[in-house]
């Protein structure tokens, strides 16, 4: 990805047709390409409707144009948007105008935010926060991306990377000016506190980030059950159309089958499986274990079996938590029950049972703060090197001081390889990659 020295451009809104389509240029030929396209003199950050034609004067569209001075910009260098007509005969034209302006080209994947992020407008919390926030389907995802794209996450872990400077400072001095009245003596309590509370804090943000993988990723619910117990009606139902074949015929089901919902800003992913019992045949036994195994690493298992059988229902040897449910209960009403009683036939429990199963969701979140957990496993692998190094230099008190100050400067590298202060370059490709041309 060619970062500098070239104007890159880029259709920046949706699938086209649309109502309106933004076309983004950034870099040092913008007033180049304002000229080409015949658009006149532009006021910075001010919204002027111009025709914009082709370098022979031919007239392609009008449209409201934009120009950002640089460094006042997303990127931080100039920048032109296009407020076009939606129509992809428009796009079309524009961009093949754009591609004939000497040192143009179009954008690769995420390259505007990697230009803001090299031009320091933004640091890698904050790019992959944007990116988030461009996928993110539910409430919670919104939040969480949204504390993320604002700098709020970058901001914290810089506050933790200050503090342990000035830890390592107050022992160097220590170490340099051990005779100084103005210095001070006693390392252990001016700066070990302080430390072993940055660990502490780092340790309760670690906690949360099972939190943040669960409002990006989803909350869980495996459906386990023996055949014909009801599970791919029960995700039917939930789904609103028919995700899963329902026969009457055991073992129809033989892979795991997901579908995500957005249950009160919450992203809950359900996934029904094969149902559960002994057989000689090789493709239904693999989806048994399958079943199995997406179970054993759920948030919550739904067991059902059907109203009136007399058979226990089934349980994963685990800590996962599980509700019991009775499936089919309109064809037997009055059959004993010793679990939620539901009839996707006639909707009887369904609420209920989405209530439940809400009740587990709210549960799993009530420790954490959905707006601020790290989300992401390269920030939970990053944190959790920095606590190790921290803790390491708390404990060795026999060690030389210099070693104990090499420790937190390893902690401190971590968090700034979070925010991407610290040794980038082998991260940018993988995650401005994730993003969508145009952004």
């Amino acid at each position: 990805m060619t970062s500098f020295g070239d104007t890159i451009y880029a259709l920046s809104s949706g699938s086209l047709p649309s109502g309106v389509a933004v076309v983004r240029v950034s870099g040092p030929e913008v007033d180049a390409v304002r000229r080409h396209l015949h658009l006149g003199e532009l006021a910075p950050r001010a919204a002027l409707l111009r025709s914009v034609r082709r370098q022979g004067g031919d007239l392609i569209d009008r449209a409201l144009v934009l120009h950002f001075a640089k460094p006042h910009s997303f990127t931080g260098e100039d920048v032109l948007e296009l407020h076009l007509h939606g129509g992809r005969a428009v796009v079309r034209a524009v961009l093949d105008e754009l591609a004939s302006v000497p040192n143009c080209r179009h954008a690769e994947p995420g390259e505007f935010t990697r230009r803001a992020f090299d031009n320091n407008r933004l640091d890698l919390t904050e790019a992959e926060g944007i990116a988030d926030l461009i996928s993110a389907d539910t409430e919670m995802q919104r939040r969480l991306a949204m504390s993320q794209a604002r700098g709020d996450q970058g901001r914290l872990y810089r506050e933790w990377m200050d503090r342990l400077t000035r830890a390592r400072a107050l022992i160097e001095a220590e170490l340099d000016f051990p005779e100084e009245d103005d210095v001070p003596g006693s390392v252990s309590e001016r700066v070990w506190a302080d430390v072993n509370q940055i660990g502490n804090e780092i340790k309760l943000f670690l906690d949360r980030g099972r939190i943040g993988e669960m409002v990006r990723d989803g909350f869980n619910v495996t459906i386990i059950g023996r055949p014909n117990a009801g599970k791919s009606s029960l995700l039917n139902y939930l789904a609103q159309r028919p995700a899963a074949i329902v026969t009457d015929i055991p073992g129809t089901t033989r892979d795991l089958i997901t579908i995500d919902l957005d249950l009160r800003g919450y992203l809950v992913r359900i996934t029904d499986t094969a149902g559960l019992r002994n057989t000689d045949e090789v493709v239904e036994a693999e989806g048994i274990k399958r079943a199995l195994s997406s179970a054993q690493n759920a948030d919550l298992v739904l067991s059902l079996r059907e109203t009136g059988d007399q058979d226990p229902f089934e349980q994963i040897d685990s800590e996962v938590e599980h509700i019991f449910v009775e499936t089919k209960v309109d064809r037997c009403p009055s059959a004993d029950q010793t679990g939620m009683a539901i009839s996707t036939a006639t909707g009887f429990g369904i609420e209920a049972l989405i209530d439940a199963i809400l009740t587990r969701v709210g549960l799993a979140f009530e420790n954490g703060t959905q707006d601020l957990a790290p989300a992401r496993s390269r920030h939970q692998t990053l944190l959790a090197s920095a606590l190790s190094h921290i803790r390491n230099a708390e404990i060795a008190v026999d060690q030389p001081l210099e070693i104990r100050s090499e420790r937190l400067r390893l902690a401190a590298r971590d968090l700034g390889r979070i925010t991407g202060f610290v040794d980038p370059d082998d991260l940018l490709g993988v995650i401005f990659s994730e993003f969508c041309i145009g952004k």
